[in-house]
């Protein structure tokens, strides 16, 4: 009997009225909020995740599916949806309408990665985007828009935890601060932290190895390198 491929699932019978409440209170919230829906190809080009997601990140190194199409084409299943957003926020000259443009998406994703409770290889996001407006406003507002739906499903046990890296002058500051403190501590490191540590030192934050995380305890805060402009856009 040929089975569904590792990592994937079926969902049908009680379960299904699950996602269907799900998705229609993600519609409800995003109405009340005016967002409109957007829905972008499961299949994208592979160097709009390269630039859009990071060549140091878990998700190119090692969970994409890429594969070349018959014209030599080098293309992916998206393994996450907002560098697609983003795209088609560019191509399809939403730029040029009345700013700041409110998208959400839900659909699937694709990451080849250890299947484990909860994680699959074929998973389902849901998100927002706020386009075309630097304001700490939108920031908010998206904060309360997942606020409001995660009570709305009944979940309220949830803590609420707020950081900022900042604009990218102050990432330069932090990501040398950083630098700096990790190369006194590289033989704690493992083996893909070695190549972040040059590459992109902020990817070492993610890393799940208890080593990496140890070190890190003491590590910098990226607050600490905020600029005055951007220590106001955070405290407002």
């Amino acid at each position: 009997m040929i089975q569904a491929p590792k990592g994937t699932r079926d969902v049908y019978g009680d379960e299904m009225h699950i996602w269907h409440r799900i998705e229609s209170t993600v519609r409800k919230i995003a109405g009340a909020y005016n967002f409109s829906e957007i829905r972008t190809p499961v299949i994208e080009s592979t160097d709009l995740f390269l630039r859009g997601v990071g060549d140091t990140t878990d998700i190119v190194q090692k969970e994409m599916y890429t594969f070349n199409d018959k014209g030599g084409r080098s293309l992916t299943l998206r393994p996450e949806l907002t560098a697609g957003v983003a795209r088609a926020y560019i191509e399809r000259g939403l730029h040029n309408q009345p700013q700041p443009t409110k998208l959400w998406y839900i659909g699937q994703n694709f990451r080849y990665e250890n299947p484990q409770a909860g994680r699959y290889r074929q998973h389902y996001q849901f998100g927002v985007e706020i386009f075309g407006s630097a304001s700490y406003t939108v920031e908010a507002e998206i904060i309360s828009f997942g606020w409001m739906l995660l009570h709305e499903l009944g979940i309220t046990d949830v803590p609420l935890h707020l950081n900022s890296i900042g604009c990218p002058d102050c990432r330069k500051v932090y990501h040398q601060r950083l630098r700096s403190y990790i190369e006194e501590r590289m033989d704690s490191l493992c083996g893909l932290c070695h190549t972040r540590a040059e590459k992109n030192p902020l990817r070492i934050l993610d890393c799940k190895n208890p080593n990496c995380k140890e070190m890190l305890a003491n590590a910098p805060s990226v607050l600490d390198s905020l600029d005055n402009e951007c220590r106001n856009h955070f405290e407002n």
